[in-house]
């Protein structure tokens, strides 16, 4: 994080994140104005109850605390089988709060479905997990507020095209790592075609940050544009060589002064 917030543009417009995951420069720059999107359709659904119903959220997530310091894994798996039940209904906070107490108590906190969209994490060894962080949701509700939250992949999340003087932050799936988190991985020709769509908003005047693997194909796919080499720490890789503190790539096109 000091290591994007140290390379951001001093003024920009608004803040676009195509690829908003965890949403960790999002939630720590609250930008007034942003458009955030990601392919995980659970994920953008839980985004939008915790910014419009985050109390509901938190009066569920207490009981699944509940449930689950009494229950533990047992629960978890009693969880994840009605998540994956395409016959159960949901009301859009309980789904919120079942995606959230999934990924507080799965296995390092990974979200992997298979390929038919099943999400077939096992379950974490965690004595006491943060279920329900009061806190931390409402100031996420705040924060979500002034957000355009939009289910799409990251090239139709950019339209219409953002506009001169503003900022678009990509946070993609790393080259040559884990990719399921949805039911089509990005392989390297989405790779070939974001590095692409960079160029095409840096030329419209666009500040644009790339986040990466430090690969071969990287560097060759964002050459002439700025880029930065920094540690970072890597739980989740398919290759178990590449966990641990690695270098990563930051990228930048377009004018930051």
């Amino acid at each position: 994080m000091p290591e994007l917030l140290a390379r951001m543009p001093k003024t920009f417009g608004t803040y676009y994140e195509p690829f908003v995951g965890g949403g960790a420069l999002f939630f720590k720059l609250a930008p007034e104005r942003a458009v955030i999107s990601d392919s995980n359709k659970d994920l953008i659904e839980t985004y939008r109850a915790v910014a419009f119903d985050v109390e509901h959220v938190i009066g569920l997530l207490e009981r699944h605390a509940v449930e689950h310091a009494c229950l533990g894994a047992e629960y978890y798996y009693k969880v994840r089988s009605l998540w994956n039940h395409p016959c159960v209904e949901w009301s859009s906070w309980q789904r919120a709060a079942a995606f959230i107490y999934l990924n507080k108590t799965c296995f390092n906190g990974l979200w992997r479905v298979n390929r038919d969209g099943a999400f077939n994490v096992p379950a974490g060894k965690y004595k006491n997990p943060t279920i329900c962080d009061k806190e931390g949701l409402r100031a996420a509700s705040d924060a979500l507020q002034g957000a355009d939250i939009r289910w799409a992949s990251y090239f139709l999340a950019l339209s219409p095209i953002p506009k001169p003087g503003d900022f678009v932050y990509f946070d993609p799936p790393y080259h040559d790592t884990f990719t399921a988190y949805t039911a089509g991985a990005f392989d390297e020709k989405d790779q070939k075609t974001l590095a692409f769509l960079a160029r095409r908003l840096v030329e419209a005047g666009v500040h644009v940050m790339v986040s990466n693997s430090d690969t071969p194909l990287i560097r060759e796919l964002y050459a002439g544009f700025e880029i930065s080499v920094v540690k970072c720490a890597r739980a989740i890789n398919s290759n178990g060589a590449g966990r641990g503190e690695v270098n990563e790539l930051i990228i930048r096109g377009g004018s930051f002064s």
